[in-house]
């Protein structure tokens, strides 16, 4: 062997050494050092868990009646091992299966083929909710429906139907940005969760914990035997302060109108009845829902039944708003309780003239007198005399309007309370607008740059002090406003949810609402503004004394009519504080086109206070019927 060669065949001989020195040392590292480790995975991967999702908690009402809860049915589902493993066996079973389930084959294929390509050691789902019949029918005929398992499972159901749907919303399937979520850890894609409501807001408790059957598989997936199985736990049973009668009666007086209702307890927040009008059967979502069925509800033209007007509503209040506007002025020095103001029937300012309802002319009035017949003269001279400050602003947002109330409900809205700074930051905007984009007179008259189109003036503070304008509210803000002059300035959070409980109704843990806010308000000057809102339900003159007439129950409210313009009709409100003179509840009601506020709003509040204290016209004098 000559020198070269020997020298190659030691190269080579060497490389071959390291070579195989590399691959022992990994051998060793696999077997010996992590060879538990992937002993453990090795194992593990030998085991599937197929879900079994809880039956979620029943959310019930003060009462203890249920409003949500679930209903035993059966899915058909197919077992991927049972199945003819022959492609033209498999389509014989789904032919006979869609005879029966009342679907095509090929819709049955397309709906088990990607389940069993996403887990194939697990059942996939042909139609839920089938008739308990139909699944006894398989049942009994096995033999020709190889593969086919009807299963029993639960379905939400709202039994009370569109009553109280805004509250208790209604469930959807999770969505991937939800997953992501840190308060939806352990549900998995296709899990179904609430999307709204209270179904939503406290999912946490009311979701259970799934349970799921082990099985173990061989290394091509399939089914070697079952393991044990860990049984789902159902979720915790919530009580709301809502007292059904209430909320049967309060959806009751909206009828068909577009409107919404709000009953609050002034002390603790507790609210008794929330509705929204047109309303919407949650039941609809317990399956998954139509595309047409979700556009119906939320089309314009159909009333947007799935909007809460109730805590998303955003409304000009009219007159009702005269509690803040006088509220502002008596604390900010602009009136005293027994000053003298005359109502000529007007008041020009600039080149517009501001004109009470009618043109009625109520002459020299005191605030309480003003809040009773509802002088917008009155109110228009303090609005004017305001302009410059945010007097008025300032006192709104104390009082809750212009912020969410907090209310443990989704998507409470702040509405609008409007500012100087508000017109002026947009009438700039929209000045940009138009030199930029030199829209037309027709693309300006429908908003092409916002509808913002002069900046803040004198009559926009005339305005506002009664409840119009720009002004956005809804009726639980307003019902907060008034709560806070009832309880002596205290500005409570509404709560629906009461405590968490077990099945059998045990309590787990209580919900205590925040800690209120305390607005200093000169008693004086509570008292003289209860006052006024007493005169208005009682005295003659008063702009709610006929509606109330006879009625054993003493109210403090006040009418209000919000013009709306472009042709629509006004929108008409009602604020009730009952029994006067310490009053325990509040009850605002609004009608988008219900005209002045005591011919459709009042009546409507007067129902649910009936219903409130068990009381009608000609009763003697009742006490509440409520804790």
């Amino acid at each position: 062997m000559t020198p070269q060669l020997a020298w190659r065949v030691a190269m080579i001989g060497g490389v071959a050494l390291i070579a195989f020195g590399l691959v022992f040392f990994r051998l060793w590292y696999l077997q010996v050092l992590s060879g538990d480790k992937y002993r453990a995975e090795a194992n593990a991967n030998q085991v599937r868990e197929i879900k079994v999702q809880a039956p979620r908690g029943e959310i019930v009402d003060r009462k203890g009646r249920v409003l949500v809860g679930n209903r035993a049915s059966f899915a058909v589902k197919v077992t991927p091992e049972k199945l003819p493993e022959d492609l033209s066996e498999r389509r014989d079973v789904y032919e006979r299966l869609g005879k029966v389930l009342a679907m095509k084959p090929d819709r049955i294929e397309r709906k088990v083929d990607p389940q069993l390509d996403a887990l194939p050691y697990a059942p996939a789902t042909v139609k839920q909710d089938v008739d308990g019949r139909v699944a006894f029918y398989l049942m009994e005929n096995r033999d020709d429906f190889p593969g086919v398992e009807p299963e029993q499972v639960f379905l939400r159901t709202y039994p009370e139907g569109e009553l109280a749907a805004h509250l208790v919303g209604y469930l959807g399937e999770v969505n991937e940005d939800q997953l992501a979520d840190e308060r939806y850890s352990g549900v998995d894609l296709g899990d179904r969760i609430g999307q709204a409501g209270i179904e939503s807001q406290y999912d946490r408790f009311l979701r259970g914990r799934n349970g799921a059957s082990r099985l173990q598989v061989n290394a091509g997936g399939a089914l070697v035997r079952p393991l044990t199985d860990r049984r789902p736990e159902q979720g915790r049973q919530l009580r709301l302060s809502i007292d059904l009668d209430v909320q049967r009666v309060g959806q009751q007086a909206l009828g068909d109108s577009l409107g919404a209702f709000a009953v609050m307890n002034v002390r603790n927040g507790q609210v008794l009845g929330l509705g929204s009008s047109p309303s919407f059967d949650p039941n609809q979502f317990s399956k998954a829902i139509r595309q047409s069925d979700l556009d119906r509800l939320t089309d314009k033209d159909n009333g947007e039944p799935l909007n809460n007007r109730a805590t998303q509503g955003a409304y000009p209040t009219g007159s009702t708003f005269k509690l803040i506007t006088a509220v502002a002025a008596l604390q900010g020095g602009l009136v005293t309780p027994d000053e003298v103001v005359y109502d000529g029937g007007s008041l020009v300012v600039g080149d517009v003239t501001f004109e009470n309802a009618g043109g009625v002319v109520n002459g020299a009035l005191a605030l309480r007198q003003a809040l009773s017949v509802s002088s917008d003269v009155f109110f228009y001279k303090l609005g004017q005399e305001a302009n410059g400050t945010t007097l008025i602003q300032d006192w709104a947002k104390k009082l809750g309007l212009g912020r969410p109330t907090g209310i443990d409900l989704p998507n409470d809205l702040p509405g609008l309370i409007p500012t100087p700074e508000y017109r002026n930051e947009g009438f700039t905007e929209y000045e940009r607008c138009v030199a930029k984009q030199k829209p037309t007179p027709e693309e300006i008259s429908f908003g092409e740059c916002g509808f913002l189109d002069r900046p803040w003036s004198v009559g926009d503070n005339v305005n506002l002090s009664v409840g119009q304008g720009d002004l956005a509210a809804s009726p639980m803000q307003l019902a907060v406003a008034y709560a806070a002059l009832a309880n002596d300035g205290k500005v409570v959070q509404p709560r629906l949810g009461q405590r968490i409980e077990d099945s059998s109704g045990r309590p787990l843990q209580e919900l205590e609402a925040p800690r209120a806010r305390k607005l200093d308000i000169d008693a004086a000057h509570r008292q003289a503004i209860l006052d006024g809102l007493r005169a208005a339900a009682s005295e003659p003159g008063g702009t709610s004394a006929d509606v109330f007439a006879g009625f054993p129950i003493p109210i403090a409210g006040k009418t209000g009519t919000a013009e709306k313009g472009a042709g629509r009709a006004d929108q008409s409100w009602y604020a009730a504080l009952a029994p006067y003179p310490d009053p325990k509840y509040v009850v605002v009601t609004t009608f988008e086109a219900g005209g002045f506020g005591a011919e459709t709003a009042a009546p409507a509040a007067r129902s649910i206070i009936e219903e409130l204290f068990g009381a009608k016209a000609g009763d003697p004098p009742a006490g509440s019927s409520q804790d």
